[in-house]
């Protein structure tokens, strides 16, 4: 009754799309979750801070209206209405997943469960076998030694998203994405914003040359930052929350939002006790999503790949083809699209400059300034496109600056991953105008025959 070809620890992105892709193969499949289907991303992630930074979009919109002729006035932010609006875009997303895995016949349980032995995950005292049983438990929001969540004014993305008021100012212990887009959106909502980061650059493992216009754009928009300097504690008083910095510097503001990245959901979850092997918490497995114990996968968040949705979906799937013997292709890493939602939104895909150099590539490398592309200067919006090429070889690397550039990294995908080279880029036809001719004038300026860009 209870024996299923599939058994899915976990309903995140990872775990839901192997569900969906595995029923669609013809298996037998429950998935598990104490939650809500959808997990992080849909719930406390990628779609709710998607729909605040738009309602920042807009915000900003209203401020700089008189730059495009357009008498109107910004007054102030709703968090009421903003959050109504966050929300109705979350649910009407989690009622068309749930509706299609109910369409593909998925058993769906409801409750903690706990893998109790190789092929066997328990769920509120019921026992489900499968053939193979797929962990997907995800993440959580990491927090510092000796720095304590409170949810009110030391917090986390998750009550970050779902606060009812714009705090006057704000400290982001964190540069990295999570950190950067949350700047971006108080920012935007009016708030005095300083973010702090250990590394020496904001989103610092994007191309140096993205970081650097980040932060230009950052320092344009009034968002403070310090880099290169560690976080030494906090303490909580009247005034709101002080931090001090290992060079003695100190920070006050109403609260702290602490975005030092995810760690992986995998503690008492029996995953030690079946003899998986794992390093810091993350479960370690094989270019097929493998564990060293047969039967056994795990995808998205918990295993030590990119923590982002469209990987734990692309992992899922995968694992549902591997499972039904259709031997599907390896996820190359580096060729995964990745953007930072802020604004500007930073968006890249293969190779830094950096990684190209580690790996024996001698390179050549093209800058094309948004400066000369006719949409960026419609939205008056600054950036760049940087390709990264082999010297006389296939592009390693896209790294693009600038309003709504993520929706660039479609073309950009498909040229990294097919191994296209300057010369193969250079004859397509771009509409104009359009952001999407930046990337056609940095291939053209590659190949030796630049147009709206010196040569």
């Amino acid at each position: 009754m209870n024996d299923f070809d599939l058994v899915i620890l976990g309903g995140g992105s990872g775990g839901y799309a192997c569900a969906l892709r595995g029923a669609q193969l013809g298996l037998s499949v429950v998935l598990i979750e104490q939650d809500k289907v959808g997990g992080t991303c849909l719930h406390r992630g990628c779609i709710p801070t998607k729909a605040l930074l738009h309602a920042g979009e807009v915000a900003d919109n209203a401020r700089h209206a008189s730059d495009f002729g357009v008498n109107a006035e910004f007054i102030s932010i709703d968090m009421l209405a903003v959050n109504a609006y966050k929300d109705g875009v979350i649910s009407k997303l989690y009622k068309g997943l749930q509706g299609l895995v109910k369409s593909r016949n998925i058993t769906t349980v409801e409750g903690h469960g706990r893998l109790v032995a190789q092929n066997q995950v328990e769920v509120n005292g019921t026992v489900y076998t499968g053939k193979n049983v797929v962990l997907a438990t995800g993440s959580y929001a990491k927090t510092l030694p000796g720095l304590e969540i409170d949810g009110t004014q030391i917090i986390t993305s998750n009550e970050a998203m779902a606060l009812d008021y714009v705090p006057k100012s704000a400290i982001v212990l964190g540069g990295g994405v999570i950190g950067c887009e949350f700047a971006s959106v108080w920012n935007s909502f009016g708030s005095d914003v300083t973010i702090v980061e250990g590394l020496p650059r904001l989103i610092a493992l994007e191309d140096e040359t993205s970081s650097k216009q980040l932060e230009r754009a950052y320092r344009k928009r009034g968002i403070k930052f310090e880099v290169g300097v560690k976080f030494a504690s906090a303490t909580k008083g009247p005034e709101g929350v002080t931090i001090t910095l290992e060079n003695g510097a100190t920070h006050t503001a109403d609260v702290l939002l602490v975005a030092v990245g995810r760690g992986p959901v995998s503690a008492n979850l029996g995953y030690e006790e079946a003899g998986i092997t794992m390093d810091r918490g993350y479960i370690l497995v094989d270019n097929k999503c493998r564990t060293n114990v047969p039967g056994i996968w795990a995808v998205g968040d918990l295993i030590p790949t990119l923590q982002l949705a469209h990987v734990g979906f692309a992992e899922g799937i995968l694992v549902a083809e591997e499972i039904a013997g259709l031997n599907p292709r390896p996820i190359n890493y580096d060729g995964v699209p990745r953007v930072t939602y802020s604004e500007p939104e930073v968006a890249s895909v293969g190779l830094t400059t950096a990684q190209a150099k580690e790996r024996g590539y001698e390179i050549v490398e093209i800058n094309y300034d948004l400066a000369g592309n006719g949409k960026a200067n419609i939205l008056k919006t600054s950036g760049s496109v940087k390709l990264i090429a082999q010297k006389d070889g296939p592009v390693l690397g896209v790294h693009m600056v600038g309003s709504r550039v993520g929706e660039l990294l479609a073309e950009g995908q498909l040229i990294y991953n097919w191994e296209a080279t300057a010369n193969d880029v250079a004859p397509f036809i771009h509409a104009h105008p359009t952001l999407s001719e930046a990337l056609g004038e940095a291939h053209l300026a590659l190949a030796g025959k630049p147009l709206h860009a010196h040569g």
